[in-house]
């Protein structure tokens, strides 16, 4: 009966191993027979090995710093030159701000104290003795206005009446429209800033994003990390442009309203001055009639 089983088993092993197909391994076998002492056959083929665990991607990290002077320094060269370029500007912009608002606002205050010393006067001569203050010394645009009716008056002295007054006002227009585009220099600059800085700024971003995506192309990668810098360096370009033109706009808008102001006060003391000369003449009409009439 022992010798039955024996053979019973031996005749399933053999079953069992040629039912194994090729290229799989064998099932698992029981360590041993319970009972029958007999150790179960090697398989044919080996378990296969577990495959080796991939290594998890290393964090990709950013390839430079990303703070405005670091951006600057790892810029293309166009890049650098524009915004080397729109810096300047910027500068410029602050420097013409500074020296034309002390410029402007110490012609306001002197044309404004001349205007109410005419206002106050009652004939040309007083005016222009209150303008000159204790110095003796008609100063800026005003002074230069009486110095030039002044100027006519003498030279006009045998003249009509009518004919002295008209050369007088084109003297004044013409001193007042140079005293306007004497302020005014240096504000056309402003305007040219804040007019093409946001598109010199433009193309320094259009160059660098061109030089990103040809990284991109020869790194073969749309890795968010290698690519971010190049995109933001570009981008930095128009930022500073930006802060170029800002400034520039408003400075120069506040300047032009400031200007008109200011040749607003040229007018009224040129049309004080104008008053006073008409009555000046008109005085020195009344005089001469009698002196007529008595010849």
């Amino acid at each position: 009966m022992r010798a039955f089983r024996l053979a019973l088993v031996a005749v399933s092993l053999s079953v069992v191993a040629q039912a194994q197909e090729p290229g799989q391994p064998a099932e698992p076998l029981p360590p041993t027979l319970p009972g029958l002492g007999i150790n179960p056959p090697m398989s044919a083929h080996p378990p296969l090995a577990p495959a080796e665990t991939a290594a998890p991607p290393a964090m990709a990290t950013l390839p430079h710093d990303l703070s405005p002077w670091g951006m600057f320094m790892a810029a293309d060269i166009v890049v650098k030159a524009v915004m080397l370029g729109l810096a300047f500007a910027s500068l410029v912009t602050w420097t013409i701000w500074l020296a034309k608002a002390m410029e402007l606002a110490a012609a306001k205050r002197s044309a404004g104290r001349a205007l109410r010393r005419i206002e106050a006067a009652d004939s040309l001569g007083e005016a222009a003795g209150a303008a000159a203050g204790k110095s003796g010394k008609l100063r800026g645009a005003v002074g230069q206005l009486l110095s030039a009716a002044l100027a006519e008056t003498r030279r006009s002295a045998d003249l009509g009446e009518d004919g002295t007054k008209e050369r007088v006002a084109i003297a004044l227009s013409r001193i007042e429209a140079r005293a306007g585009r004497a302020m005014a220099r240096g504000t056309g600059l402003l305007a040219t800033i804040g007019s093409t800085a946001p598109f010199v700024g433009l193309f320094g971003t259009v160059w660098g994003i061109m030089n990103a995506f040809i990284g991109i192309s020869q790194a073969r990668t749309t890795n968010l990390a290698v690519v971010a810098p190049s995109i933001a360096e570009a981008l930095l370009a128009t930022a500073i442009g930006l802060v170029a033109a800002i400034p520039a706009v408003i400075i120069y808008n506040v300047f032009a309203r400031a200007i008109t102001g200011y040749r607003a006060t040229l007018s009224d003391a040129s049309g004080e001055i104008l008053r006073h000369l008409s009555r000046d003449l008109e005085r020195r009409g009344r005089k001469a009639a009698p002196l007529a009439a008595a010849e």
